[in-house]
């Protein structure tokens, strides 16, 4: 008999100590639920802190500081700039509307003067100013161009901004060259009217 209560008792002792384990599984469970949640926004604040890093590694590897990274709303003015040079430079060189319709003018106050008998030089009041007017409206605008170009330049960081824009500079410069000749005259002299022979003078052919 005693060695049965011995025994019973016993088995009666380690039964609580067995099932200790169970009672303390959802306690150890939380813990791994709440690493998960922090390691996913651990995760989340890293790619969003990354973004700005990745932008300005960008602006690094094409030699710009970070500071100096151009804004969306400079980089749309640049390109109009660039754009806008580039029609100026081109302008100067192939003429321009306005330029064709100040030598019209200067045509018709040429033909008023000489119906007037306010001017004798036919050709300069006809051909001559006409020419010179629109060598300097040409002038005028090949000066707006380069002065456009050199602000885009100033003010520009893409490539194809900076690439137009120094190609409106060109075209300004030699828009400039091609007034300043023909203002000048240097391209071709001015027309004269040939000299009339005198009354009485000798005959043709002596």
């Amino acid at each position: 008999m005693g060695t049965r209560t011995t025994d019973t008792t016993a088995t009666d002792t380690t039964t609580p100590e067995a099932e200790a384990p169970d009672k303390t599984t959802p306690e150890a469970k939380a813990p791994d639920a709440t690493a998960s949640d922090t390691t996913s926004k651990d995760a989340t604040d890293a790619d969003d802190a990354t973004a700005p890093d990745d932008a300005a590694a960008t602006y690094v590897m094409e030699g710009l500081p970070e500071e100096d990274a151009p804004r969306p709303a400079a980089g749309v003015a640049a390109g109009a700039g660039a754009v806008v040079a580039a029609g100026l430079g081109l302008a100067s060189v192939t003429g321009t509307w306005l330029g064709t319709l100040m030598a019209e003018r200067q045509t018709l106050l040429g033909q008023i003067k000489l119906q007037t008998g306010k001017t004798t030089d036919q050709i300069a009041a006809v051909y001559g100013t006409p020419w010179h007017t629109t060598a300097l409206v040409n002038g005028v605008v090949a000066v707006l161009g380069m002065l456009v170009a050199a602000v885009t330049l100033t003010r520009a960081r893409a490539t194809w901004a900076r690439a137009l824009a120094w190609g409106g500079l060109a075209l300004g410069v030699l828009g400039l060259v091609i007034a300043a000749g023909m203002y000048l005259d240097l391209f071709a002299a001015m027309p004269s009217m040939p000299s009339t022979p005198q009354p009485g003078g000798p005959p043709m052919g002596h």
